[in-house]
């Protein structure tokens, strides 16, 4: 399902990525940092265009000639970021959704663990199993 799966803090910076074993893995940290300009752009026009009320998936960010990469943004401005191939064509965006809800959740669940400062690097075997469960490919 997913190729790539990230955390990116508030200030921008990476928390958490998580790739498939290739020998292309920093290609995927590369898209992941290239699409924060996008996903800035996203959450500002839609800041503007509506008062308060804003929507947490971002959809698709940008597609390349192999991936598509899609943006999910908390409340906080903690940023999810998750890759799939783009030939995977049976990925529906229902589907991306229930991703980021699950990823969300998981990342929740981590920052209740009172032994978690929040801002540093997520460690926490529990979120590793959720974002590998995600990366199982059929």
């Amino acid at each position: 399902m997913a190729v790539c799966v990230a955390v990116i803090a508030k200030e921008n910076y990476p928390l958490y990525i998580r790739t498939i074993p290739t020998e292309n893995e920093l290609k995927f940290h590369y898209t992941v940092h290239t699409c924060l300009d996008v996903i800035e752009e996203k959450v500002s026009s839609v800041g503007k265009s509506s008062n308060d009320l804003r929507e947490l998936y971002l959809g698709l960010l940008y597609p390349t000639e192999d991936y598509k990469v899609y943006g999910y943004v908390t409340n906080t401005k903690v940023k999810f970021v998750i890759v799939v191939e783009s030939s995977n064509t049976q990925m529906r965006d229902n589907e991306i959704r229930n991703m980021f809800k699950t990823l969300h959740n998981a990342y929740v669940d981590m920052l209740c663990n009172p032994f978690y400062t929040p801002g540093e690097n997520v460690k926490s075997k529990a979120f590793d199993n959720t974002v590998n469960q995600m990366m199982i490919q059929d």
